[in-house]
């Protein structure tokens, strides 16, 4: 299974399922709206999808939110633009990327877990992010999962 996530050679050979492509597709793409959101409206996003009282915080400790909220998208975008480029030129590397995109959102929810944010409620963006964590899950077994015939599966 190892040598499914991490192949020998990064080519355009994709022997997973052709789902998971489609599936990873959407997440890159929700994923990239997400970074831009953050970037260009991180003010409304703290408050409204994420549930961050910003009003409660000084002007100081509220731009600074929203600053991390910008270089948090970037990051975002930075990691969306490498998925895009797997999708179109490196496809045997689609599992590792499903992986790598499962990693990140696991230990950023273990370091929630140990400082956690303070928020309002029951914010909107726990279930975009818990939709994109079984997106993620799927597409990996997916993608992982061989077709026996390309012909017959796809």
């Amino acid at each position: 299974m190892f040598d499914q996530i991490l192949p020998l050679r990064a080519d355009n050979t994709y022997r997973g399922y052709k789902l998971a492509l489609w599936l990873f597709a959407v997440v890159v793409f929700m994923k990239a709206a997400i970074g831009l959101n953050s970037i260009f409206n991180g003010h409304k996003v703290a408050i409204s999808a994420d549930g961050i009282p910003l009003d409660t915080f000084t002007p100081t400790g509220a731009r600074a939110v929203v600053s991390l909220f910008a270089l948090l998208g970037l990051s975002h975008l930075v990691i969306c633009a490498l998925c895009v480029l797997v999708l179109a030129r490196y496809r045997s590397l689609v599992p590792f990327m499903f992986a790598l995109l499962l990693v990140e959102y696991l230990v950023r929810r273990l370091i929630l877990l140990f400082l956690p944010i303070p928020r309002i409620g029951t914010p909107p963006g726990s279930f975009v992010n818990l939709g994109l964590l079984v997106l993620m899950a799927v597409g990996l077994a997916l993608s992982l999962w061989r077709r026996d015939n390309p012909q017959t599966r796809g």
